[in-house]
């Protein structure tokens, strides 16, 4: 059977699609499958997907409580368009390559005479993505790969009106970036708080597929909490929302909104060939994020250096039973940690190959992913307790987690 191919949900440089390849870059804290135990530290494979292609930082609305709006209302999701319409906008980002010689240079009479003193050809590839307006000054959230290698971004609203856009920061691990024009007075949206958010709710998706402006298509929160690794894309540092609303490539950076009109996460990615399988960045996600590329340019991701296996009666015994194991476990829950990075802070903090976490500061964990978030949301050197067994007793350990090494 042939592999899933990946497509970006942006349009990409050059082309409509592109295929790519996605591979594990060795992201600090990694979770392992049963099925990879055999071989301690590869990763099961998923479905490859492809990413949809100053001031105060934006602030999170707090909700009132009150019950969101009433579906019965025919023209509902028409009433949140014509709201938060103004404020999405389409992002045209180029950027020009070298090609080699033009073709009328490589003919070796022309050689002889010029030697490799010609010039190379260059190509002007451009792409299609979408964003949203936080602050009336200017700050637009799109993703990383929307604006990525761009030599020129262009910011065009609703109503027609163009901007040339700076790239204030971009971070490639959660595939946000932030983008500032000279404008004032400009619409807003505002951000709801995603942590709420449940299965089955309604979502509504605003931006530029594949060209088509100001597109709007709905549907609902179909799961949440995906990791990097169910979705496929190992090297992010995101836990996904899920939705069916439609997204196509040009949706990327687009806003995901829900009932209220606030916006609950940024349209990034879709699995090639699958239907009603889209997905988006949290906005919490986003606004922690955001924050820092808005002050400091870029985003740190705070990294212990380890992969982990989460217990179960049956993994224990596929790695009890497989001779490749280089070591016995005997607790079937908790987090097993497979192997420690060389060097990493992990290793520098004493954990060792075969250790099982059972506790984070203070919270009892028995999945990988539940370390991965508390990991995810501590700051580089910030302090960690980790209560472990090792052959049978119960350890205490602190860990100062580091900057994960992509972003150094």
């Amino acid at each position: 059977m042939t592999k899933p191919e990946s497509e970006r949900s942006s349009r990409p440089m050059g082309a409509v699609t592109k295929s790519v390849a996605l591979v594990l870059l060795g992201a600090g804290v990694a979770t392992v499958g049963p099925e990879a135990i055999a071989t301690i530290g590869s990763l099961v494979q998923r479905p490859a997907v492809a990413f949809s292609n100053q001031g105060e930082a934006p602030q999170v609305a707090q909700r009132s409580g009150s019950p969101a709006p009433s579906i019965s209302n025919p023209n509902l999701i028409a009433d949140i368009v014509r709201e938060v319409g103004p404020s999405v906008v389409r992002i045209d980002a180029s950027r020009t390559v070298q090609t080699g010689l033009p073709p009328q240079f490589q003919d070796p009479m022309f050689r002889q005479f010029f030697g490799n003193a010609l010039p190379p050809s260059e190509q002007v590839q451009q792409g299609v993505g979408s964003g949203f307006i936080t602050t009336a000054d200017g700050q637009i959230i799109t993703n990383a790969h929307v604006v990525a290698g761009a030599d020129r971004v262009q910011v065009t609203l609703k109503d027609g009106r163009s901007f040339s856009g700076e790239v204030m920061g971009a971070d490639t691990v959660t595939d946000i970036a932030v983008i500032k024009i000279d404008a004032q007075n400009l619409p807003t949206v505002r951000l709801s708080n995603s942590d709420q958010i449940q299965p089955g709710e309604w979502a509504i998706a605003i931006g530029n597929p594949l060209g088509l402006d100001s597109t709007v298509t709905a549907g609902i929160i179909s799961a949440t909490g995906r990791t990097s690794r169910e979705v496929g894309v190992p090297d992010k540092r995101v836990e996904f929302i899920q939705t069916d609303a439609a997204i196509n490539p040009g949706n990327s950076g687009g806003p995901l909104l829900n009932l209220n009109g606030e916006v609950i996460g940024v349209n990034t990615a879709i699995i090639r060939g699958a239907q009603g399988l889209g997905f988006s960045i949290p906005i919490n996600t986003v606004q922690r994020i955001s924050t820092q590329l808005i002050e400091t340019g870029r985003a740190e991701h705070a990294y212990l250096g380890i992969q982990m296996v989460s217990l179960s009666p049956e993994v224990k015994d596929n790695i009890n039973n497989s001779p490749n194991s280089p070591f016995r476990v005997e607790d079937t829950e908790g987090v097993l940690i497979a192997r420690v990075v060389p060097n990493s802070p992990a290793a520098q903090a004493g954990l060792r190959d075969g250790d099982v976490i059972t506790a984070i500061e203070g919270q009892t964990v028995k999945e990988g992913s539940a370390v991965q978030r508390v990991v995810e949301q501590s700051r580089v050197g910030q302090a960690l307790t980790l209560t472990l067994r090792r052959n049978g007793q119960e350890q205490t350990l602190t860990v100062r987690p580091g900057n994960l090494p992509t972003q150094r």
